[in-house]
């Protein structure tokens, strides 16, 4: 699986089964992504990084991957974790990945209605 920024100054590969996707409706995300995150997880020895993301510490424990040229949000990682989360809408079809639940629905837009089925924290 590949995927990458906007401008392609940053790619990266996942060598490894990466976890289903997660929603997240929380306020940070939906004001990095402009909506909300959809992500999937991986080990960090299941993913090579081509290029130098920004990286952007958004809480004491979490920082977030960003490209400085385009501005794609395309990583989130609680520091020292040895998994990282890739945004699954950077990823080239097909992804072979599925999303699995929506979380923190409580901080959700008001513009939008989340009417899936899919489990919702």
């Amino acid at each position: 699986m590949t995927g990458g920024c906007l401008c392609g100054e940053i790619t990266f590969e996942v060598t490894e089964e990466a976890s289903p996707v997660w929603a997240c409706h929380c306020g940070q995300c939906r004001k990095q992504s402009g909506h909300y995150w959809a992500s999937s997880t991986v080990p960090l020895s299941g993913i090579t990084i081509h290029g130098e993301p920004s990286w952007y510490q958004a809480s004491e424990n979490v920082r977030r991957g960003f490209c400085g040229g385009c501005g794609s949000f395309l990583f989130w990682q609680v520091i020292g974790s040895d998994e990282i989360s890739f945004a699954a809408g950077a990823v080239e079809s097909p992804t072979g990945l599925k999303l699995e639940r929506h979380i923190f629905t409580a901080d959700k837009g008001d513009y939008y209605a989340i009417e899936d089925g899919l489990p919702q924290e």
